[in-house]
């Protein structure tokens, strides 16, 4: 289903990957984080986290909003959860598992700051490794100078590690299907009047969908993920490039303000979106970027813009044809759908420009009957299989 010619979509691809080579990562045991704390030492704020081991460390700075992002091996957070995550310039604090073997801890602050060091102590009279970082209040251009400054580092860090191999498409296999669960390690997405986490739902139920396609010799499935890791926008958008693949299905659970709304709705790519609601539940997906501590400024919007107007015209015709399929199946399945189950909507994962992709946002998550069917094995196997049937609805129609 080549869109592009084959010359356009290497160039096109080369393109994507110089924007999004991966960060080196670390392969070792979890190290626990006992502590976390925050001081104040006259206008500097100090954040300290107690180590099991010496941790090694990359940092670097994100404005639009502030922000501090320290990456590190893969920790095991024993912390207290409950403990104050607002002192001085820090404003909150998260962290979670950002890709494999990699942990993420973001620091959000209240304005521009510098970072005076960062040290790791050893352990001494009783007390572990400890890891804190000391900063202090900065203007505006400065805070710019050093964003500029540890950007050029790690993108020259990035640049002389090898790049991943294109994954080549199984001979045997005539249908690339890349299937995507929402959020993820550091970004929870969603949370459920119950407790329940977007990222979990989205995951069991594109794992389900993985094996009723595994199943089928015709088609070679895809998971942008297989665990609880984080994954930015455009890192799941090129995953589904690089395998060439004849289609990206999103999953993902919608969270809105009113308790009342349920039932699910498939989304489809437009600059504008189709209603009020449509805006807000996209606004809410694409902030998954900014949760997960992703520097979003390496992105060409000139290229990004090409890109979309070159090819995505035909795809999105193709999206909305597989969205078309998706509903009837989903209420085939018993599955609640929205009044105009169909929506468009400017979700970044959507704008592969050469893969027919939709957003199938499963039902509410806001919703205690919503969220009480997507918690349940069984309602995430009936949502699994309405899909599987519309992608094969879907290959018969463009490819009899």
């Amino acid at each position: 289903m080549d869109i592009f010619n084959r010359f356009f979509r290497t160039v096109l691809l080369a393109l994507l990957l110089l924007a999004g080579a991966a960060a080196s990562t670390w392969a070792s045991p979890a190290i626990d984080v006992t502590e976390v704390r925050m001081g104040l030492h006259g206008n500097r704020t100090r954040f300290v986290m107690e180590m099991s081991e010496k941790p090694a460390f990359n940092l670097f700075l994100l404005a639009n909003p502030y922000r501090i992002v320290i990456d590190m091996p893969e920790l095991d957070w024993k912390a207290n959860e409950n403990a104050p995550r607002n002192r001085g310039l820090i404003e909150n604090y998260r962290y979670g598992l950002f890709k494999k073997n990699t942990s993420r801890v973001v620091l959000d602050v209240k304005g521009p700051v510098e970072i005076l060091r960062t040290v790791v102590l050893p352990p001494t009279a009783g007390k572990p490794y400890r890891f804190f970082i000391d900063i202090k209040p900065t203007d505006q251009a400065s805070f710019m100078i050093e964003v500029k400054e540890r950007r050029e580092q790690r993108l020259a860090s990035e640049l002389s590690a090898p790049q991943q191999p294109v994954v080549e498409t199984p001979a045997e296999r005539k249908y690339t299907v890349v299937i995507d669960a929402g959020h993820g390690g550091i970004d929870p997405g969603a949370i459920g009047r119950s407790g329940t986490y977007e990222k979990n739902v989205t995951l069991a139920i594109a794992k389900k969908l993985f094996a009723i396609l595994s199943k089928k010799p015709n088609y070679h499935p895809i998971l942008t993920r297989d665990d609880d890791t984080f994954l930015a926008l455009r890192e799941r958008v090129n995953v589904a490039r690089q395998a060439n693949a004849d289609m990206f299905i999103s999953i993902h659970a919608d969270s809105i303000s009113r308790p009342d709304f349920r039932g699910a709705t498939v989304y489809t790519l437009s600059e504008t979106a189709s209603d009020d609601e449509a805006a807000e539940i996209a606004h809410d997906a694409n902030k998954s970027d900014v949760i997960g501590g992703v520097d979003l400024s390496a992105q060409d919007d000139t290229v990004q813009g090409i890109l979309i107007d070159l090819a995505q015209r035909e795809t999105m015709n193709f999206s909305v044809r597989l969205a078309e399929m998706i509903l009837p199946e989903l209420a085939k399945s018993k599955i609640k759908t929205r009044g105009r189950s169909h929506r468009f909507a400017g979700f970044r994962v959507l704008k592969a420009p050469d893969v027919p992709s939709v957003l199938v946002e499963t039902g509410y998550i806001s919703n205690r009957e919503d969220e009480k069917m997507l918690n349940s094995s069984a309602g995430q196997a009936r949502i699994a299989g309405a899909i599987a049937r519309a992608v094969s609805d879907y290959f018969n129609s463009v490819d009899p």
